[in-house]
């Protein structure tokens, strides 16, 4: 474990502290904490898949809500009911159950976007990218070891750089008692960016 006075804790005078017997409390943490970093690096969030992902929730929420509450019961809701199960034609053809294919359509985006990734951003404002960075974080269940990878939002773009990561134990950053020392942490992850940013694409 990493020693109480190993580095000083940035910016805060709150010590940060994980349940050291449960890895969701710990990566949890690191992930908040990694996305104070990125921040203070000049980059700021980008929400805009949070926010589709938000939308299409409400709309489910909203779906089923409606089905449910209807004041009136079957046959008698039949048309709305087949107004529910034809909602958004003009983005699928046919009758298709709209909960079930919003549903499937968050799944897709998990899949396929977000992954593991705690972080989207933009690019640095005044920055000559193009593009922002995806963070990504692993932390296995039964293990200690922690993965921590940074990419570019755009692979394909011009100014993307070679994605970067370390691997590391939770152990050199927390205390016997969980105590987050925050220096030694901020220290690695802003020593990946700093990698991240100066790793060129390959041509």
């Amino acid at each position: 474990m990493a020693s109480d006075g190993a580095a000083a804790t940035p910016a805060k005078a709150t010590p940060k502290k994980a349940n050291l017997l449960d890895p969701h409390s710990i990566k949890h943490l690191l992930d908040e904490t990694i996305s104070d970093v990125v921040k203070s690096k000049g980059y700021t969030e980008d929400t805009r898949l949070g926010n589709l992902k938000l939308g299409i929730g409400a709309a489910v929420i909203a779906v089923a809500l409606l089905a449910q509450f209807y004041p009136k019961k079957f046959p008698q809701n039949r048309e709305f009911l087949l107004g529910c199960i034809a909602l958004y034609p003009f983005f699928f053809t046919g009758c298709v159950d709209t909960y079930v294919v919003l549903n499937v359509v968050l799944l897709i985006l998990s899949y396929t976007k977000e992954k593991d990734a705690i972080l989207f951003t933009h690019p640095p404002a005044g920055s000559f990218n193009s593009t922002g960075l995806i963070i990504f974080s692993k932390l296995p269940r039964f293990s200690d070891m922690y993965t921590l990878i940074i990419a570019s939002a755009d692979p394909q773009s011009i100014s993307a750089n070679k994605p970067v990561h370390f691997t590391k134990s939770v152990t050199k950053w927390f205390t016997k008692e969980g105590i987050l020392v925050e220096g030694l942490f901020w220290k690695d992850v802003e020593k990946l960016i700093d990698d991240y940013n100066s790793e060129r694409k390959s041509k």
